[in-house]
């Protein structure tokens, strides 16, 4: 079928995806998109399906996120804030407290409770708000990364067939996800929310200049390859969401699309690299997208964004081979910027920010970066651990075609299908040319250069630490989230002797329309550890401040994760407050600012492929929301009058300044994830905890990213040192066996003395001691490549990099012996002090 063309340059597609207006017409799956604002619906699986239950199936036993107690909140914050205060700070916000209990508090929980009676979440709609309303690029900002582990399979390890490969099985996941025959999430038993997973793919973020929108085309059936910058498009579905391609087919597209972006000159596909203004500031990009569209909806720019915007999701092909971790790093989260004879070069425009992308390299190294506003990390992990499964489980299938599938059902073989089945697809690939006219041209240029700014302004390392992970910290009595959550905050303290406002996010999903709770790793306890650890105190005071410190964070976790922390609770009653809902207005109107309950846009006007705008600006977050740090809007708004007492005393910042944004999220599937600093001075640190090794990605804005992960390798080297000191004098008395006790038993039978006289000789000589002795060898890059001793130092000297003892609980006790001395003392001392002169040599 020949393709017919549009405007001037561009190949349009006969059968374009259907646009927003036709998905919504056409009565698509409840659910089944992020712009439908009903709650899925369960259905019953097919009689044929393997596996029982739906994706949906428990959506409608899942309770409400909880509103916590507003007494109980406040001493929460209290808690949580007091360990970064003085004495004097902490006084102060205490009284802020009070007075906000007194006053402004009971009613804005009142409010609160009123607007959240008719929402699925009373957290949620602030919650989209806050990132949709963020003015600052979202590169490096807002979307994380995930690096994820070479495909076993020694084939696929080159970059055509590792991309094939993954498309086909991402595929497959969203057919799962669309016929509701994904089995639900569960924790332990427990079923979570899978409202987010429509939101992963064939969804867009869109600027606007009153703040972004978020569409979603349920229909969906095309993928958008980036290859030197340029965009290419064709389909993968039929109109029932069966897979028309074999990885044969997907494999031999790309390829031709390799071949053709690499007939394009380099100065000539940096003139066209589009993709670079999705990193612009949101007002920019705003503006920009009106130049892109301001010649109608037939328009050959608005049929490219289209097609882009309502992609499945942006298969990223790119020209380089990162070898190292904090390279590859670098290439999943911002790109590469390389600059030859003043043009780019890198990967950094070889992507489209405000979508879903699955990044593949030229040696077959692969990852995924998100946008974040509708997506929880542990959403878009089980989407890339299913799909890095079923490669595995489908090459398992050409060995053995009895292997295990995940899915319910598949799609039929395409190679076996009937062309005319397909329906009006064109699985041929088609390259979009953007008309570029001069105001763009100029507009790419400076947002080329703005990114290659920011990105010089971060870097990235990487610990991939292998010398224990999750068995040996498990088997120390210990819990690896809140061992390694220690670690980050010994490493920190050992550099710079204080701590600093710490954020981790805690899951939320066991309740509708879940998100995350913020967890404040810092608490009295775990300041106590890091002092205690920095001082010349023995190993065991040392591990048992630890332990205290883990229980704490571990208690902590749980009571987040049963929607009982402060921060979101804090926040929505900041906002209630903010945006001064009452009853006339807000509490009888189904949307905010222009949106939909679920923080997605509402149906678009008709004839408009951009949704409504937002009613009204924003005034600035006062609160971290998932460490989101910037700018957000504040036009039309004046400045806040009677900002109730918590939020304007110093303690709302300092807490919500973030300084260490962690998070855990992983599994085997994944080498790395990370994403950017969330404050100029700031790291952000993303984990995982595998069974014997724990992967460390931390970024700042140069500040001694290297150093402080030297520092966290020797922490987590030391500790492991001192557990193992303790263990072996714990295991220091000889072991006793029953045989042994008998042996030890005195002989008493004299009636048959060649018995005593046998046994007497199998006693004779020396015994030898058995007391287990364990030499611990360790790793090439521990601390030393000889057997560690007994009388080895607990090895503070190695973790604060020779600096020794020196911190704030030693200075303050140094401070308060020298506030004892008597005054006579200090001033026979200060005459002391120096080598007194004669005046006569004057």
């Amino acid at each position: 079928m020949a393709p017919s063309k549009i405007a001037s340059q561009t190949t349009k597609v006969i059968t374009m995806p259907k646009s927003l207006n036709e998905s919504l017409a056409s009565g698509s799956p409840p659910g089944s998109g992020a712009s439908s604002v009903k709650e899925p619906i369960a259905r019953q699986a097919p009689a044929g399906d393997v596996r029982p239950g739906t994706t949906y199936a428990h959506q409608d036993q899942l309770q409400k996120l909880p509103i916590p107690d507003l007494e109980k909140t406040c001493r929460n914050y209290l808690d949580a804030v007091r360990p970064l205060q003085t004495h004097r700070e902490h006084s102060e916000t205490k009284a802020a407290v009070r007075e906000f209990l007194k006053m402004d508090g009971p009613e804005l929980q009142e409010r609160l409770k009123k607007y959240a009676s008719s929402k699925s979440s009373y957290i949620e709609q602030f919650w989209y708000d806050s990132y949709l309303n963020y003015d600052n690029p979202v590169v490096l900002n807002l979307n994380p990364f995930f690096l994820l582990e070479d495909d076993p399979t020694p084939a696929r390890n080159n970059q055509v067939t590792r991309a094939a490969s993954l498309v086909v099985s991402s595929l497959s996941f969203v057919r799962a996800l669309r016929k509701e025959e994904l089995p639900p999430d569960k924790f332990r038993g427990t079923p979570l929310c899978m409202y987010q997973y429509p939101r992963i793919f064939s969804t867009a973020r869109i600027p606007t200049e009153n703040g972004c929108v978020m569409q979603s085309d349920p229909g969906a059936r095309h993928i958008v390859v980036m290859c030197h910058s340029q965009f290419y498009w064709f389909d993968v579905f039929d109109d029932n969401s069966d897979i028309i391609m074999t990885e044969r087919d997907v494999a031999q597209n790309l390829q031709a699309i390799v071949d053709d972006a690499a007939t394009t000159p380099i100065q000539e596909a940096a003139k066209s690299a589009v993709g670079v203004l999705s990193t612009e500031n949101r007002r920019v990009w705003a503006s920009l997208r009106e130049v892109l569209t301001r010649d109608g909806m037939d328009s050959n720019n608005t049929e490219c964004l289209r097609i882009v915007d309502t992609a499945l999701f942006v298969l990223c092909l790119d020209s380089t081979s990162p070898k190292s971790g904090a390279e590859l790093s670098m290439n999943m989260l911002c790109g590469t910027n390389v600059v030859e004879k003043g043009v780019q070069i890198g990967t950094c425009t070889n992507r489209w920010y405000d979508k879903l992308q699955i990044i593949v390299c030229k040696n077959g190294s692969a990852g995924i970066n998100f946008e974040h506003t509708g997506v929880d990390g542990h959403t878009v992990l089980r989407m890339a651990s299913d799909v890095y499964t079923d490669t595995i489980l489908r090459f398992a299938r050409t060995i053995n075609g009895n292997a295990p599938s995940l899915w319910a059902s598949t799609s039929p073989d395409p190679s076996k299908r009937d062309p005319a089945s397909f329906g009006d697809v064109c699985t041929t690939p088609h390259r979009l040319e953007w008309t570029m006219v001069p105001e763009l041209s100029l507009a790419l240029r400076f947002a080329e250069t703005r990114l290659a700014d920011l990105i010089q302004q971060n870097e990235f390392e990487v610990l991939e630490f292998e010398h224990y992970g999750k068995n040996f910290i498990t088997s120390t009595g210990f819990s690896p989230d809140a061992f390694v959550q220690m670690a980050f905050q010994a490493a920190y303290y050992g550099l710079y002797g204080r701590v600093e406002s710490t954020y981790e996010p805690a899951m939320t999903k066991i309740f509708l329309h879940g998100r995350t709770e913020a967890i404040r790793t810092v608490s009295t306890e775990s300041v106590d550890f890091v002092r205690k650890f920095c001082e010349n105190a023995p190993a065991a005071e040392k591990l048992e401040a630890l332990k205290k410190a883990c229980r704490k964070h571990t208690a902590t976790t749980k009571e987040c994760a049963k929607g009982l922390g402060q921060d979101r609770h804090l926040y929505a009653l900041f906002c209630v407050w903010q945006r001064g809902l009452d009853e006339e207005s807000q509490y009888t109107d189904g949307s905010l600012n222009g949106m939909s309950s679920d923080g997605y846009g509402s149906s678009p006007v008709e004839g408009s492929y951009e949704h409504s705008p937002l009613n009204q600006g924003r005034s600035r977050s006062f609160s971290d929301t998932s460490s989101i740090s910037g700018s957000t809007r504040d036009q039309g708004q004046k400045p806040p009058q009677n900002i109730p007492s918590i939020f304007s005393d110093p303690g709302w910042d300092k807490i919500n300044n973030t300084i260490l944004s962690t998070s855990n999220c992983g599994n085997p599937s994944l080498r790395l994830f990370g994403f950017g600093p969330t404050s100029g001075d700031g790291f952000g640190i993303g984990y995982i905890i595998k069974g014997d090794s724990i992967s460390i990605s931390v970024s700042s804005k140069h500040r001694q990213t290297k150093r402080f992960v030297d520092t966290l390798q020797s922490y987590l080297l030391e500790v492991r040192h001192m557990l193992r000191q303790t263990q072996r004098r714990a295991a220091a008395s000889p072991i006793r066996t029953r045989a042994r006790e008998n042996e030890e038993q005195p002989i008493v039978d004299s009636t048959h003395p060649a018995l005593m006289t046998a046994r007497t000789k199998s006693r004779s000589g020396r015994a030898v001691e058995t007391v287990p002795r364990q030499p611990v060898r360790v790793k090439d890059g521990d601390e030393s490549t000889s057997t560690t001793s007994r009388e080895e130092s607990d090895g503070e000297g190695g973790m604060l990099g020779g600096y020794g003892y020196f911190d704030s609980g030693s200075v303050k006790h140094l401070l308060n012996n020298e506030v004892h001395r008597k005054p006579a003392e200090k001033a026979a001392s200060r005459r002391a002090v120096g080598r007194k002169l004669r005046l006569a040599e004057y």
